[in-house]
């Protein structure tokens, strides 16, 4: 009996405590999400910079009047995971970096700026057809880490007027 009471204090001081101290959720009211459908986001014109910004928009909505400009520099690094006793290459890993900048159209300075880095790796057992297919998907997926993870750093960026 005293210990479902005291849990049940301790779950209301919490909730106390975190409406007081100025949390807002980042898609609530007051968040990040007046962010959303305001930024225009540039990459560079390359495979893994069209992946990423695919993966920007789908997560920030396009911009009709942009009012924040995203940069982004992309690079990408293959190599070797794992090699078999006869010398062959059985697993690449790729190395995915991107450097960020968040400034509003008008000019001045970086809202936010940093740099996110992943890897995804693939396989190359089963043929030239599927090792192509697999390293595509592993592009893929280390586009939507890379974008993922600067969303979530914007998310912390205070909106402004």
């Amino acid at each position: 009996m005293w210990s479902s009471e005291s849990s049940r204090r301790a779950w209301l001081l919490g909730a106390l405590a975190l409406g007081g101290c100025g949390f807002t959720p980042a898609y609530g009211p007051g968040g990040a999400a007046p962010l959303r459908g305001t930024m225009a986001v540039e990459t560079p014109a390359t495979f893994p910079g069209y992946l990423l910004r695919a993966r920007l928009l789908d997560r920030l909505g396009p911009a009709e009047r942009p009012r924040y400009l995203l940069d982004i520099d992309v690079t990408e690094e293959t190599e070797q995971a794992a090699i078999s006793a006869d010398g062959a290459v059985l697993r690449y890993r790729l190395l995915g970096a991107a450097l960020y900048a968040l400034r509003p159209v008008a000019g001045g300075d970086a809202l936010a700026e940093g740099t996110v880095e992943d890897i995804a790796s693939y396989s190359t057992t089963l043929g030239t057809v599927a090792s192509e297919a697999a390293e595509r998907d592993a592009r893929e997926r280390l586009a939507v880490l890379l974008a993922d993870q600067i969303v979530t750093r914007l998310l912390a960026v205070p909106a402004r007027p």
